[in-house]
């Protein structure tokens, strides 16, 4: 795809900015309310939302409908962030007011790591088209894992970049405000926060292991994968601050996410095969992925609304809640 220099130079620019103004925006260590965390929300949704506009008018239908596919993709795939993010502030016991600053420098990793597995993503399909078979299978394996209920847990004191960071420097015990290194007689200590930025740019690494294959069965071209994927990550933060509370709530998305990645596997295969093996063989349109990715979500979330999860239902029954 022949996508001129200037589209990619809004790109950059955008990103900077919104950037910038977030990190200004946020300047001093506050907890983050469900109102301020649904007001940026819907900034950064529709920050993605215009850019793909603009990819609409500048690169045609197809690309447009790519991005939007990758993006929403992306966006599903990451709620499972979500869940490891809580989990990685309960175990480091993180202050509330103090969980913004450590995701906003998550987030700048997440968007240079992913720059570099996407990159490589698209040089290895375009170069091995054989590679997306392999991909496909590590997308019905996390398919798999989640269905069964065979997923890996995560643990953040044991990720390897902690125990990295650990070797490389001492670790303190207690938070100094939001400052992620101390000098203590004459000796640079690290503070939680830092270990925890650690543990969220481990947990991002593994995530990328579905991601990245994820991405590729909807484009092949560079800018599509990744500016969908750097808009998708932007908002992860006020996601995660809107939905902090909710998260327990959505228990069949899980299922929903695991019959998404099958079907984006099976995509693979007929992509692979279209272009190896006969061209008889056919490809499912991006229109009819983002249609599908579309409904199964909807249907995910309005099955856990109308079905609460199995404790909250015998918490329920038992007269306890309603008590109260």
């Amino acid at each position: 795809m022949d996508v001129p220099v200037w589209l990619w130079i809004v790109f950059a620019v955008t990103v900077v900015v919104s950037l910038t103004v977030d990190l200004l925006a946020h300047r001093k260590a506050h907890v983050i309310g469900f109102k301020e965390a649904g007001l940026w929300s819907a900034l950064w949704v529709g920050l993605a939302l215009v850019f793909g506009g603009v990819v609409f008018l500048t690169l045609g239908t197809t690309a447009g409908t790519e991005y939007t596919t990758a993006w929403l993709l992306e966006k599903s795939l990451s709620v499972d962030n979500l869940f490891v993010f809580a989990l990685i502030f309960a175990y480091f016991k993180v202050p509330r007011e103090y969980q913004h600053r450590v995701l906003f420098y998550g987030v700048i990793g997440a968007l240079v790591f992913r720059a570099l597995f996407l990159t490589a993503g698209v040089a290895v399909v375009n170069r091995f088209t054989f590679v997306l078979f392999l991909f496909a299978a590590i997308l019905f394996y996390s398919s798999y894992k989640i269905l069964s209920g065979q997923e890996e847990n995560f643990d953040p004191g044991k990720s390897f970049a902690v125990r990295l960071l650990r070797k490389i420097m001492p670790v303190q015990d207690d938070y100094s405000g939001t400052h992620f290194i101390v000098h203590k007689e004459g000796r640079r200590i690290a503070t939680p926060l830092l270990a925890v930025v650690a543990a969220i740019e481990a947990a991002d690494l593994i995530f990328a292991v579905d991601s990245v294959p994820a991405v590729l069965a909807v484009s092949d071209d560079l800018f599509i994968v990744y500016t969908s994927n750097a808009f998708a990550i932007l908002g992860l933060r006020a996601l995660y601050f809107l939905l902090a509370g909710l998260l327990d709530r959505f228990h069949y998305l899980s299922h929903g996410l695991a019959i998404i990645l099958a079907f984006i596997a099976v995509k693979l295969i007929l992509q692979a095969s279209h272009k190896m093996i006969s061209t008889s063989i056919p490809e499912i349109p991006s229109p009819v992925s983002l249609a599908v990715i579309v409904v199964i979500l909807a249907v995910s979330v309005t099955l856990s609304m109308r079905r609460p999860p199995p404790d909250r239902n015998s918490t329920d029954a038992s007269g306890t809640d309603a008590s109260k």
